[in-house]
């Protein structure tokens, strides 16, 4: 299940808000211009499904997305984990990177055709954490002040629609509120 955690941006110890309840999370997400929806999830999906695979398993909902929203270019990003040292030195990078807070001159749509990782949104004042999983989709506004955390071991599969080719490129804040909040690994072991 989704899970979506709400802190004042200067409280991390204060929670305003933490649910599981799609109604909640929709109309919580909805008042900030983001668009929170739940997809059926494609079960026989292969584990280690191609790009093209993919796309094609989710063809006709990506295709309602683009037409409805205008967007040129989707694409399929996959994080798995790997033993190997150099995948573990590129994650920790990768992580690194996504952690420092920005925003996009383009919407941030992504959808989770499996594994899981956290939006982080940075709105009036307020840290929305919303733990993406399996089936969702998120559509963030372009420049939406936020942060993602994928863990330290990441292992998903996701969907992104941009409008242009140059629609992934963040424009980074320089600040440093991602340490003050828990992480996806935290956030993740307690609902355990």
């Amino acid at each position: 299940m989704t899970l979506l955690t709400v802190w004042p941006d200067d409280r991390p110890d204060q929670v305003r808000l933490r649910t599981e309840d799609t109604e909640t999370i929709v109309a919580e997400l909805k008042r900030l211009g983001v668009r929170f929806e739940r997809w059926e999830v494609v079960a026989d999906l292969p584990g280690e499904a191609t790009q093209e695979e993919v796309l094609a398993a989710y063809r006709a909902r990506i295709d309602r997305v683009v037409e409805s929203e205008g967007y040129q270019v989707v694409d399929a990003m996959r994080m798995t984990p790997a033993d190997d040292p150099a995948w573990a030195a590129e994650a920790a990078a990768a992580r690194r990177k996504f952690l420092a807070e920005h925003t996009h001159a383009d919407d941030e749509d992504r959808f989770f055709a499996r594994g899981s990782g956290v939006f982080y949104l940075h709105v009036d004042g307020q840290v929305y954490a919303i733990l993406c999983e399996a089936g969702d989709l998120l559509s963030v506004p372009a420049n939406t002040t936020h942060w993602f955390d994928m863990g330290t071991r990441p292992d998903y599969v996701s969907i992104r629609f941009f409008h242009d080719d140059g629609g992934w490129v963040g424009t980074f804040t320089g600040a440093t509120l991602a340490d003050d909040f828990p992480d996806f690994d935290t956030l993740t072991a307690s609902r355990r």
